[in-house]
């Protein structure tokens, strides 16, 4: 039995999307509401076949040593347009069908996108988070809304991200000299330990192993269901 399925009236239209995401954020928790954490996991979606198929990819690692326990990767077809700020509609049913496939669940979710610094305060990270109940961060690597004041060039350096006269997230330095990364709560979490998280998940890279396992899987060439099979030699 699937854990996690879509809501009855999950929204077909941008309209009623962006309802449910005004409605979903009343009940966005930022404060700590955080397990032992064991294991994190990255999120990360990718699209094939003319970008008519999503592919999911869940990277759930060890905590703290970051070591890969478990991959999942799902596929389904594409039924939400690609519209800036509505990205979890598009994205969510197939990375539920990729949690689904998980023998254990993580204990805390690390996506690909914006989780509090959204324009209408639900990114993918709160959506993703309601719906499972899981705690789960934002780690987006563009700013979707707000404002920040430089940031230092140290790794560690961060500045509040601003938006309407409210702190949404953080401009956060991983790696001394690379672009920054821009982190915030997605649910049951709040800005301080979502960025000790995200730091404690980078080591070489600016980008946090959990991202990197997770874009490395959504990135691999398609499976043969979604692309027409070798022919096999005769030896």
């Amino acid at each position: 039995m699937p854990r996690f399925s879509l809501p009855e009236n999950w929204p077909t239209t941008p309209t009623a999307a962006r309802a449910w995401q005004r409605q979903l954020a009343q009940q966005v928790r930022t404060d700590d509401d955080l397990p032992v954490i064991h294991t994190v996991a990255g999120v990360d979606v990718g699209f094939v076949a003319q970008n008519q198929i999503a592919r999911a990819a869940i990277a759930v690692l060890s905590y703290p040593d970051l070591r890969l326990q478990e991959p999942s990767v799902a596929y389904l077809p594409v039924t939400f347009p690609y519209i800036p700020g509505l990205l979890s509609f598009r994205e969510i049913p197939v990375i539920l069908a990729a949690l689904n496939q998980l023998q254990r669940l993580p204990d805390l979710l690390l996506c690909d996108g914006q989780g509090y610094a959204h324009p209408r305060r639900c990114g993918i990270a709160c959506h993703l988070g309601l719906l499972t109940d899981l705690p789960a961060i934002g780690v987006a690597k563009s700013r979707l809304v707000g404002y920040h004041a430089p940031v230092g060039e140290q790794r560690g350096d961060w500045q509040p991200l601003i938006d309407r006269g409210e702190t949404i997230g953080a401009a956060l330095r991983t790696r001394p000299g690379t672009h920054l990364l821009y982190i915030s709560p997605g649910h049951r979490i709040g800005l301080a330990t979502s960025i000790r998280y995200v730091l404690n998940c980078t080591r070489r890279y600016r980008l946090p192993e959990t991202t990197r396992f997770a874009h490395k899987l959504a990135s691999a060439p398609p499976l043969p269901l979604f692309a027409p099979e070798p022919e096999s030699k005769v030896l």
